[in-house]
């Protein structure tokens, strides 16, 4: 009998195979039902524009990881492909990456500095690294880590341990991503000054590389540095440029692309290299490289760098995924993400790429172009696979300080995070000092070294709470799952219902915009019939044409009473009515939904102590229900401790102010009775078919009032119908 239950468990029918397969690929599922008409230009135009910012980021972040820069472009094309496949996010950008970048080449140059690589040239008489021979053993050192991490990621996702993530709440990501800004900065200043300090490795290394840069200044090369100079003056002007025209262009300037092409022209026509020592990007060889297993030896030297690379890419990804997914209406799946990252990673890796993750730099360009799918990335890869194949070695003069300051610029966003500081400080002390905590162990310690450190110090800010029991105050490694339960219990899919009220927001524009081009064809049309029966002929001018065109809905210029006018005064159009139709029409349709309930009432009383990630989940709670005509009301918040809290994280504002606060069930549900009579008092008065969409005046119902308490792990949750 045993036997047989397990048996009929595993049995697998044909839904649940394309089920199955559905979840395990999504892009079974969505790009069958791809719109051309509604995505095609705007992907393409997206996919070019960022495959435009690959080709440049892709070499700068290739020096991060100490490989040669060609490699940078395999890691910008592999990796995308399987994430287009096997990703459930529509809009980021996934390729290189800053911080990854660093933390592979900390790995690199520790398993293959330049010591090892030492020959004698007896022309000179002097030491000098073999530099091929050193650049291949390091591309096998990040291809094993990369590899490696690739393996971790897919793990974690088969065993659904996404929420790893969890562990890594927003003030801590922020002070990691800008410790490791400054670990990226400092490794650039060779390539900035045109020296050759000596690899430090281990605690404090990064303190010891910048004594020696300050030692080794004096022994700047004057044209390094006049290029590094020129070059990021140039690339902030025009990307301040890019802000300050943002609504007006419709893609931005490509700056990097124009960077690096100018650059490369300069140090070709006045030979920088040979002139000045400028030290340069060096061949890049055309083609793709053929797949090699990585070299299994090196698998035990990186286990624990691959781990950390595997957390951090996943971790920067899935919080990238879900602020566009909230923003679009759809789900983005965390162990799905895990599984499509360790894919990119392993067949990377096989490859020869180097770990990869998301860029919001890329991902907003992606989105701001008109992305509306992975489709955009695929085209992006392309981009790149046309530069690989004929366009590569034309970039073989490029100096690597121009790349160098195309770091510098694109990290000025985790520079700006250290305005974090003070908004902490206000909102909520515990929170900045782990970010303060965070970025200081960072910056001591190595960023693998550093990121575990930073977790276990974060740990320890947490009011003596697990995270799986009832008691649990809200903070940031519960937050996603109060949320996910609060839409468990209450069986209310937020993303799906907001996705519908876009595409019905949508569909209501465009019908509009039909309508109105319709009434304005046939105003034009009537302008024309009454001009030539005044005239008495076929011959009109185009600007009086125009003229009426424009006017006829208002008045008519009739010198003679006799002749009628296009429409009379006093007749409305019958276009005009048929889009005020329609509009009526789609606002009915918009009422909130009579199977949802009026308000929620989140019983907080184990509620404690919230946190800045806390009181950010309560704020967009808040907001999202409001979307669809959901009132949220917070119970039993009398602890001081906890209304400071929110009060101090911008959780009230003009719409949300403290009158949603209630000490017992009681009175909250006498508020949303009080509430509830009053809307219907209005509907009843009113008699119209209109609707707020802020609040919940939607048509009254004879039942009698129900509210339901619903216990879960995390919370009571209360709906009032």
């Amino acid at each position: 009998m045993c036997v047989y239950v397990c048996v009929s468990s595993l049995r697998c029918s044909g839904p649940k195979l394309k089920s199955c397969m559905l979840s395990s690929v999504p892009v079974l599922s969505w790009l069958p039902r791809y719109s051309l008409r509604d995505n095609a230009i705007g992907d393409l135009i997206s996919g070019i524009s960022v495959g435009i910012m690959h080709l440049p980021q892709g070499m700068a972040y290739a020096l991060l990881a100490a490989v040669p820069p060609v490699f940078g472009l395999y890691s910008s094309f592999y990796p995308i492909l399987i994430y287009f496949i096997f990703g459930s996010s529509k809009h980021i950008s996934v390729g290189t990456y800053a911080v990854m970048s660093v933390m592979i080449g900390g790995v690199t140059e520790r398993l293959a500095p330049d010591t090892n690589f030492m020959m004698y040239d007896n022309a000179t008489n002097q030491s000098m690294v073999n530099v091929l021979a050193r650049d291949t053993e390091r591309v096998k050192v990040a291809a094993a880590v990369t590899f490696l991490s690739g393996l971790f990621q897919m793990l974690l996702g088969l065993v659904k341990f996404g929420f790893v993530v969890t562990y890594l709440s927003e003030p801590l990501v922020r002070g990691y991503t800008t410790g490791a800004a400054i670990h990226v900065i400092v490794s650039q200043l060779k390539y900035t000054f045109g020296i050759s300090p000596k690899r430090h490795s281990g605690p404090f290394a990064l303190i010891f590389t910048v004594i020696e840069v300050c030692y080794l200044v004096p022994e700047t090369n004057i044209g390094t540095l006049v290029v590094s100079l020129v070059s990021i003056i140039g690339l902030v002007m025009v990307k301040e440029l890019n802000t300050y025209l943002g609504k007006k262009l419709p893609v931005p300037i490509p700056v990097e692309l124009l960077g690096i092409i100018i650059a490369t022209v300069v140090s070709w026509q006045v030979n920088l290299e040979g002139k000045y020592g400028v030290e340069v990007v060096g061949e890049i060889p055309s083609g793709l490289q053929p797949p090699v297993m990585p070299t299994a030896s090196l698998f035990g030297q990186v286990i624990g760098d691959a781990f950390a690379l595997s957390v951090v890419g996943y971790g920067i990804a899935i919080s990238l995924g879900r602020i566009f997914a909230l923003k679009y209406g759809y789900k983005v799946d965390s162990n799905q993400e895990l599984i499509a990252l360790g894919l990119s990673n392993t067949i990377g890796g096989v490859f020869q790429c180097f770990a990869i993750s998301c860029s919001m730099s890329r991902t907003m360009v992606q989105e701001s172009t008109g992305g509306k799918t992975q489709v955009a990335s695929a085209l992006s890869a392309m981009v790149i696979l046309v530069i690989m194949l004929w366009i590569g070695a034309l970039f073989e003069e490029l100096p690597k300080a121009v790349l160098a300051a195309i770091i510098y610029v694109n990290l000025q966003g985790m520079m700006k995070q250290f305005m974090d500081i003070p908004t902490l400080w206000k909102s909520n002390k515990v929170d900045m000092l782990v970010w303060v905590a965070t970025l200081i162990l960072t910056v001591l310690f190595n960023p693998d070294i550093g990121l575990a450190a930073s977790i276990a110090f974060s740990m320890l800010t947490i009011p003596g709470v697990v995270i799986f029991h009832s008691s649990a105050t809200l903070y940031f490694a519960n937050a996603e799952m109060y949320q996910d339960a609060l839409a468990e219990k209450s069986g209310i899919d937020i993303t799906k219902l907001i996705s519908q009220k876009k595409k019905a927001e949508a569909k209501r524009l465009r019908k509009e915009k039909k309508e109105a081009r319709k009434a304005k064809k046939d105003a034009k049309k009537n302008a024309q019939d009454w001009v030539r029966r005044r005239s008495g002929t076929e011959e009109i001018i185009p600007v009086l044409l125009d003229y009426y065109a424009g006017n006829v809905l208002g008045e008519c210029l009739m010198d003679d009473p006799s002749m009628s006018c296009p429409v009379q005064e006093g007749e409305p159009d019958s276009s005009e009515n048929e889009v005020e139709k329609g509009v009526a029409t789609v606002e009915e349709g918009s009422k909130p939904d009579s199977t949802l309930p009026r308000a929620i009432i989140l019983e907080l009383s184990p509620v404690n102590f919230l946190d800045t990630v806390g009181v950010k989940t309560l704020r967009n709670v808040s907001r999202l229900y409001a979307l669809i005509s959901i009132l949220l009301n917070l119970l039993t918040c009398s602890a001081t401790g906890v209304i400071e809290n929110l009060e101090s994280g911008g959780f009230f504002s003009e719409k949300v102010s403290k009158a949603c606060l209630f000490s017992s069930i009681h009175d909250a549900v006498l508020h949303c009775q009080t509430d509830r009579a009053k809307m219907n008092k209005d509907d009843e008065v009113k008699h119209t078919n209109t609707h707020g969409h802020d609040t919940c005046t939607t048509r009254a119902r004879t039942h009698k009032h129900v509210y339901t308490n619903i216990h879960t792990h995390t919370n009571t949750l209360t709906l009032f119908y």
